[in-house]
This record gives structure tokens, C-alpha cells and sequence, in this order.
């Protein structure tokens, strides 16, 4: 018996893995986050699985589902939403397998992150503009930020941010990072990003609070800030440039392992 951690994606049912997909097919039993995970990855289940919503469950009820699974001898599909290596609340349930010494496996799934910017169509991260994507949160009710993981720090590098669950405090976002990034930064605010009711909304850290109030939305929208959103006349990569001399297309190549 095993217990298949699986990242569900970011909303449109077809952007699970096909390895997450066939895991889901095989398993009796599937674990799912519902208020986050399309209920139509659940087509995928065998048509006598067991199906548990657990949105409204405790870690100690999850436990339970595993401890009667693991007793039956039946693989279980555990799905949670986007990837799971970010705001998952998977490290506290493999903790709690180890101890129980039942099998898990991770199966990698699409982020909200990637998901966004494959919606705006761009780029995060463009030669001389941003090299680094900084994924971060503001501090929330369910967990607080370490001391020197804060909005200032990062934005300090200039580099692309992900703000995730923190549109409800938008305006101190735009508080804090305006004095580094400048209020014509661009920002793009993506709501449920590959759902069908995708919303998105682009402007300043000057503009983007009056945009956003004319267009309310949840927490399940993405903030991301940063000059690449908008930058049209970056240097292009060295990666297709016909001079620059890399291992696939210079006999004899002899480099430094630099890739661009």
C-alpha cells in the first residue's frame, strides 16, 4: 500500500501529468482538496474508489483515512492543487507516514505561478532585466513569515515577484514595494488562473489597488511584480545567437557548462 502525494495543477483538468493522471486511475482511494482541486480530475478515479473531499478535515481525520487504507492494503491518490513543493501542507502528512512507516511517493504537478504567466504570455524571468522569480506570501492566519522573509528583502533584488494569498492586503503589497520598484512597475493580478472564470487585471504599482477594487477577487489570485512583465527591449538570449559557441553546435566544444 502506498500513498501517491500527487500535484493536481492549477485548475484546468488537463494540466495534470499523464503519471498523475494513470496514478489516479489505478488508486481505490482519493484524497482531494475540494475547494481547490476541479472535480473533474475525479472522472479519472476507478468507478468503486472511495472519493474523499477533504476540505473541511482535520490532519488527525486525514490520518484516519490513511491508517483505514493502509489496514485494506489500498494505494491511495492523495490530490493537492498546483505543485507540491510550495504551500502544500504535504511535509506534515509524509511526517506523519514516516512515523506510521506507511509508503508514499510525489508526483510533480504544474504551478499556479507558471500557470499565470503562461496566461499573460510572458516570460518572468528576460536576459539584463530579471534573472530570478521569487516565490513568496504575505504572513496569514495559518502561518506567519519568517523574520527575514519579508517583502522589502526580496524586493530589494529586483527580481520577478509571485505574491500568493495576499490580494486581500494589496494595498500594503503596493506599500511596500513601490520605494524599490518605482510606481510605474508593472503588476499583473491572476485569478484562478486555467479555470474557466480566469480573471486578469494589468497595470502600475500605481494603478493596480484602483483596478483591483473595480474588479474584486479572492485569495486564490496570484500578484506578480517585476519589469519583466512589461519589458519589450531586452538583449535577446546568447542561447540562439549564431556566434555564441555552446556543445551542441561546435565541433570540439570545450566550455564552461554556462548554458546562456
Amino acid at each position: 500500500m502506498t500513498v501517491h502525494f500527487i500535484g493536481a495543477g492549477p485548475g484546468a483538468p488537463d494540466l495534470i501529468t499523464v503519471r498523475g493522471r494513470d496514478l489516479i486511475a489505478r488508486c481505490p482511494v482519493c484524497l482531494y482538496a475540494g475547494s481547490l482541486v476541479p472535480k473533474e480530475l475525479l472522472s479519472y478515479c476507478p468507478p468503486s474508489a472511495r472519493i474523499v473531499d477533504t476540505a473541511a478535515l482535520s490532519l488527525e481525520s486525514i490520518a484516519a483515512e490513511y491508517d483505514s487504507a493502509h489496514a485494506a492494503g489500498w494505494d491511495v491518490a492523495r490530490l493537492h492543487s498546483g505543485d507540491l513543493s510550495v504551500w502544500s501542507a504535504m511535509g506534515e502528512q509524509i511526517r506523519l507516514l514516516q512515523a506510521r512507516g506507511i509508503p508514499y511517493t510525489v508526483t510533480p504537478g504544474v504551478p499556479s505561478f507558471a500557470a499565470a504567466a503562461a496566461a499573460l504570455g510572458r516570460e518572468l524571468t528576460l536576459p539584463e532585466v530579471a534573472q530570478s522569480l521569487v516565490l513568496t506570501r504575505t504572513p496569514g492566519r495559518a502561518s506567519s513569515m519568517p523574520p527575514r522573509e519579508t517583502l522589502t528583502a526580496f524586493a530589494q533584488t529586483g527580481a520577478t515577484l509571485a505574491i500568493h494569498l495576499s490580494i486581500h492586503v494589496l494595498g500594503k503589497v503596493v506599500a511596500e514595494l513601490a520605494p524599490f520598484y518605482g510606481p510605474d512597475c508593472p503588476v499583473a493580478i491572476v485569478f484562478r488562473a486555467s479555470w474557466p472564470d480566469e480573471r486578469i487585471l494589468r497595470g502600475t504599482l500605481a494603478s493596480i489597488e484602483a483596478e483591483a477594487a473595480a474588479s474584486p477577487m479572492e485569495r486564490t489570485a496570484l500578484i506578480l511584480v517585476g519589469p519583466a512583465l512589461a519589458a519589450e527591449d531586452f538583449r535577446n538570449s546568447a542561447l540562439y545567437d549564431a556566434d555564441y559557441a555552446r556543445r551542441f553546435r561546435t565541433p570540439g566544444w570545450r566550455g564552461t557548462g554556462d548554458p546562456a
